[in-house]
């Protein structure tokens, strides 16, 4: 599929009456927070709403000469962000001697490319594993203890209930966030990811002598609190306690680093999660146990309050497990944030569903060009459909960044994304129905007798979405590819709904800039978003 790419930019300027609340003025001195109101959520960069279109590269493209190779894939898709590692083992190869110096290329080369950063510290967990330790935490088992099977056998993943590895974790993520107050006061980087993929898999605790003392104390208070529940963590938790007690003590690790570094400079921070299925009581030992899985998020959320957000990492293909993950992890205490994401050309219609549900970011992993593909968790060529089917959402909602960000986190929001099975989907805002439709031609209806036979080119593949934005009763803003939208009156609202207009436009400063009226052809067949990135206004009526 080949899909052009017309920023809407470079739209005609024309007329037009939607205004939402003026832009604060850049201010590049404020350090990025978020602010929350309502179950809304605004991540601030620059003094103002931003929306992270971003690109997470390779694990190891975290030097300066693989990082090269990253620019020309993040322009193409249009990405404004990119999210990169820095390693434990790369910062403090040497034990009390600090190496910062791949931070300030990063820093270099982002700025050189107009990227924002941000930053992913591989610590004590990356995938679970301690790979990116330095050696000299890797060989000292004594010291830097791992975990302990339930026969006592050393697990490979490094325990947090070691206060002595927590502190050499922290204090070289310390060091990593006093070079970022010292040497980017312009806030190059704008978000640290706090550790990477935290648990265990096949061992869910600890079973150390010191694990078995603390998992028979009654759980913490701020737990108990939270949860509503008492006594010991088999009591309170039963069949899940294990993973709810490693929850608990992970969390409160990380939570330690995460405030440690904000006392230096409060930058937003977060954790990511391996999933592991959408059900909410995955198994203890087929699972992350410790990470922060949708079902434990209260847990994360009483331990770890130094956290901004707790975020998936989706790499499931199917799309009704990918619209679950995203409905349970945004919540009115949980910014919603895709850091990770399957590269895949099928994956990139997500992007609809999840700022359609005023997500703050997204991200594809491994969005370089150093040769390296996870297939089949991701793309298995990083060829031009690949990248056009990201850079079609992104190139929609980068020409309206600020001002989507601004008003998803003002006001309601929805986002499509065309399910496996391509069943027309809806969704009801005020008293309007919207309608999506999946594999239809710009002009007709697909059942119509002489157009059976010619189905869309499109229609039986995994692409397509849209998300919409309801601006005030009657008006809302829309973007998407590859869908048909129909509005109408909701069911048990007002008769008569009409249609009253359809604008192409854009932005500026705030105010709706029209290029083009939509009708006739344009709308008949409701509203067609194909193979380019559009921005519409819809204003609806009731006549009398």
């Amino acid at each position: 599929m080949k899909i052009r790419t017309v920023l809407a930019a470079a739209l005609m300027a024309g007329q037009g009456a939607v205004t939402v609340p003026a832009l604060a003025a850049p201010d590049a001195t404020q350090i990025p927070h978020f602010v929350s109101k309502g179950g809304r959520h605004a991540l601030i960069v620059d003094g103002a709403p931003f929306l992270m279109l971003s690109g997470q590269v390779n694990n190891s493209t975290n030097y300066p000469e693989p990082l090269a190779k990253t620019w020309a894939v993040l322009d193409r898709i249009h990405a404004n962000t990119v999210e990169v590692p820095v390693a434990w083992q790369q910062v403090e190869p040497t034990e009390g001697q600090f190496d910062l110096s791949f931070v300030q290329a990063l820093l270099d080369q982002a700025r050189a490319h107009d990227k924002r950063v941000v930053l992913l510290w591989f610590g004590t967990w990356k995938n679970t594993s301690p790979a990116y330790t330095p050696a000299w935490v890797k060989l000292d088992n004594r010291r830097f203890p791992r975990m302990k099977e339930r026969a006592g056998k050393d697990h490979d993943v490094l325990t947090p209930l070691s206060t002595k590895t927590l502190e050499a974790d922290k204090r070289a993520f310390v060091k990593l966030i006093e070079y970022l107050r010292d040497h980017d006061p312009q806030n190059t980087v704008i978000m640290v990811q706090v550790e990477n993929e935290t648990g265990s898999y096949r061992v869910p605790r600890d079973y150390s002598a010191q694990g078995d003392k603390l998992f028979a104390q009654p759980i913490p208070a701020a737990l108990a609190k939270r949860m509503g529940k008492r006594g010991t963590w088999a009591t309170a938790f039963g069949a899940q306690a294990d993973r709810a007690f490693n929850s608990w003590y992970v969390a409160s690790y990380v939570n330690a680093i995460a405030a440690a570094g904000k006392a230096i400079k409060p930058l937003p921070m977060y954790a990511n999660a391996a999933l592991a299925g959408p059900s909410n009581v995955p198994d203890p030992t087929g699972v992350a146990s410790g990470g922060p899985q949708q079902d434990v998020l209260d847990i994360w959320k009483a331990a770890a309050p130094a956290l901004d957000l707790q975020a998936p990492d989706i790499y499931d293909r199917k799309s009704a497990n990918v619209i679950q993950y995203l409905d349970k992890f945004a919540r009115a205490d949980n910014p919603l944030m895709v850091p990770e994401i399957g590269n895949g050309s099928d994956f990139a219609r997500y992007v609809y569903a999840a700022l359609g549900r005023g997500g703050v970011g997204f991200a594809p992993f491994g969005m370089d060009e150093t040769g390296y593909l996870n297939y089949p968790l991701g793309a298995a060529n990083m060829d031009a459909a690949t990248l056009d089917a990201f850079a079609l959402p992104y190139a929609a909602f980068g020409s309206i960044m600020r001002d989507w960000a601004r008003i998803a986190s003002e006001k309601p929001t929805f986002g499509f994304a065309k399910p496996d099975d391509g069943a027309t989907q809806s969704t009801t805002m005020g008293g309007w129905t919207i309608t999506a439709k999946w594999g239809e031609w710009q002009f007709g209806e697909k059942d119509w007798t002489w157009l059976k036979s010619t189905p869309a080119p499109w229609a039986d593949q995994p692409i397509g979405g849209a998300a919409i934005a309801q601006l005030s009763a009657n008006e809302f803003l829309v973007v998407g590819d590859h869908v048909r939208l129909i509005f109408s009156g909701a069911a048990g609202s007002p008769p008569n709904g009409i249609v009253v207009s359809v604008e192409e436009g854009r932005f500026d400063k705030g105010q709706w800039v029209r290029s083009r009226v939509w009708n006739g052809d344009q709308t008949d067949y409701g509203l067609n978003l194909h193979d380019r990135p559009q921005v519409l206004k819809v204003t609806m009526g009731r006549y009398r």
